[in-house]
């Protein structure tokens, strides 16, 4: 185990690329380690390697498997330092309350006047790191979010991202996919006995609706779950597992066309979501809401090669000893800006949890 975290340090050392991550409810541990500092870039979903691409615009960066190092570990047992973050709310910033709450205010209006049915607005908040240590925080994550995929991504051209997000985009083998429906926010640990309200319920069957409308022309069988609560940290959500066959018509790209940015990131209608938030927001969500994760791999000890791909929720970007938080919330007409703002708050915790 040792000489997988040796290798991290070997590759941060030398300002070469990689990512190393571990999936929801696993004991592994996986990385690719660029062999140059080169810029690749994913551009028809045919390469092979793991791909990180932004919220807006079609630069989707690839570490590819053919200029790599792939190497593979088993989780490090837990160790005292991983119960050390800081669990308590920061002070809040009034101005920075205040900005929010008018950006979903906003919002509300757009839905109320009828040109949008949902939004999710989205805030950075920076958080000094002075003594940053990336491989003591991505074991914190592993050992607080065992639910999420959590990894840290590294380009000496684009900067430092680690995150532990509760949503798959895609997971694809061939012709065949899984995805979900993921909306709907509370606190609590209990998934068992959680009661929904109705507006958590409405956002999530319109997350639902949307990408099985939008899939039926490209997939020749589809299947659906009944919505369940999916634990992510101190968090709940509403999720529904949706399946499906590819048709011979269609490819991987344009399902993740269809499904990317999905309606739990961006709103809907999906382009008029997009062009509100790109208006009002006030910053560059960059690789926040974006997606990343394995393109075209070959499984272990299977002859198949797979697609995973994951929504980048609960991120954060490492600069210049600075922590950039990036938090986002699903505004319906029935929001109210104090509560939203509220909520964006529980979900900062996620990463201030391990810094």
């Amino acid at each position: 185990m040792i000489d997988f975290f040796i290798k991290v340090k070997q590759q941060e050392a030398q300002h070469l690329p990689f990512v190393i991550f571990k999936k929801p409810n696993k004991k592994k541990l996986v990385g690719f380690f660029q062999k140059n500092d080169h810029l690749y870039f994913a551009e028809n979903f045919k390469e092979k390697g793991f791909v990180f691409a932004p919220f807006e615009g079609s630069q989707m960066i690839l570490i590819p498997k053919e200029h790599s190092v792939k190497w593979e570990a088993r989780m490090p047992l837990n160790e005292a330092v991983l119960n050390s973050g800081i669990d308590k709310v920061q002070e809040e910033d009034p101005s920075e309350k205040a900005h929010f709450e008018v950006l979903v205010q906003k919002g509300i209006d757009a839905i109320q006047q009828g040109i949008l049915n949902k939004v999710v607005l989205s805030r950075e908040e920076m958080v000094a790191v002075p003594n940053f240590d990336l491989i003591k925080v991505f074991k914190k994550l592993i050992e607080n979010y065992p639910a999420a995929f959590c990894y840290c991504w590294f380009h000496p051209k684009i900067g430092l991202w680690m995150g532990a997000t509760p949503e798959r985009l895609l997971k694809a083998n061939k012709e065949r996919f899984y995805t979900m429906a993921l909306a709907g926010t509370t606190t609590g640990d209990d998934a068992e006995n959680v009661v929904w309200n109705q507006k958590e319920m409405e956002e999530q069957q319109i997350v639902t609706d949307f990408i099985l409308e939008n899939l039926k022309n490209i997939t020749s069988e589809i299947a659906i779950s009944s919505p369940y609560t999916l634990k992510a940290g101190n968090l709940l959500h509403i999720i529904t597992d949706i399946e499906g066959v590819i048709n011979q018509q269609s490819n991987l790209s344009q399902v993740v066309a269809v499904l990317h940015p999905t309606p739990a990131v961006c709103g809907l209608p999906k382009k008029a979501a997009k062009d509100f938030i790109l208006t009002h927001e006030g910053y560059d969500r960059s690789y926040y809401t974006g997606f990343l994760g394995e393109l075209n791999i070959k499984e272990f000890d299977k002859h198949r090669t797979k697609s995973d791909l994951y929504v980048n929720l609960r991120c954060m970007q490492v600069k210049d000893k600075q922590a950039h938080l990036y938090i986002g919330c699903g505004i319906t007409k029935d929001s109210n800006p104090e509560k939203e703002w509220k909520e964006s708050v529980n979900k900062a915790q996620t990463m201030k949890k391990v810094l």
